[in-house]
């Protein structure tokens, strides 16, 4: 036993003793479109842009890419303090937001997002077969949509299964309601269609861990939902998937939540 001790504690002092002599950087403001597309709006060119944290490493490391909440109508990117000195790469999302624009641009601009990363974290560190997909409410639907519906990533040449794990916290798996507000639908009325997560079910998934607040003390329905499409994500054939209730918890719910976040990337990173 009291080997086992000693080595953990080498171990733990060795961790700690990389982190506080690594150092990070940050790129800010990164556009994220190709840049021969469609001439962007000013409005575009201020909002689809992403921050890039990084370690200063020799090796490639796991890449988690945040997504803020915010309803689609508002937030700002963020690059989450408890993500930090992680030895990951870390990038913050920004995204157009309604009414602005229909909020289904933020599914758009959240696609662009992923497949700039696909294509340019290797300049930042980041391993491109370890990026995993995130973010909170609003954040954890735009990561469900640019994951299941395989067309989007499609769309820039992209198989949404290279992503190596999808964790949502407390993201709509219906359709979100501010897009349901914006067709005179209330909140109440719960809607599965192209725009939903629930939508695009499929056995052949990245493997995906749900994390919501205490069912009696979240959003409307968020746990409800979550738990169905847990079941129905089960019944198409999909092993590597859980679900978190972080009981006491309401839809605030991130700061508890993120070392389970860090967990996952750990357990998938170190299989494979």
């Amino acid at each position: 036993m009291k080997n086992i001790v000693f080595c953990i504690c080498i171990l733990l002092n060795t961790t700690l003793v990389f982190s506080q002599n690594t150092t990070y950087k940050l790129a800010e403001n990164l556009f994220y479109y190709p840049e021969n597309s469609q001439k962007p709006t000013d409005y575009q060119r201020k909002m689809a842009v992403l921050d890039v944290y990084y370690p200063e490493t020799e090796e490639q490391v796991p890449v988690i890419i945040w997504f803020h909440g915010g309803g689609l109508t508002g937030g700002d990117k963020e690059i989450p303090e408890a993500l930090k000195k992680q030895n990951y790469v870390i990038v913050g999302v920004q995204y157009r937001l309604a009414p602005k624009v229909k909020a289904e641009v933020a599914v758009a601009d959240a696609t662009a997002a992923v497949a700039w990363v696909f294509k340019n974290i290797k300049k930042y560190n980041g391993d491109p077969d370890k990026i995993f997909v995130s973010g909170h409410s609003a954040g954890g639907y735009l990561a469900l949509m640019t994951v299941m519906d395989k067309n989007r990533l499609k769309e820039y040449d992209i198989e949404a299964n290279q992503v190596a794990g999808l964790a949502p916290f407390s993201g709509h798996t219906i359709t979100h309601f501010t897009m349901r507000e914006e067709r005179g639908i209330p909140g109440e009325q719960p809607i599965v269609d192209e725009w939903a997560p629930l939508y695009y079910v499929r056995g052949d998934a990245p493997p995906t861990l749900l994390i919501t607040g205490d069912r009696e003390m979240e959003m409307l329905g968020r746990y409800e939902e979550n738990a169905y499409f847990y079941r129905m994500m089960k019944v198409a054939g999909q092993e590597d998937i859980t679900q978190f209730e972080m009981q006491g918890y309401g839809h605030n719910m991130t700061h508890p939540a993120f070392p389970l976040l860090l967990n996952f990337v750990k357990e998938k990173t170190t299989k494979n």
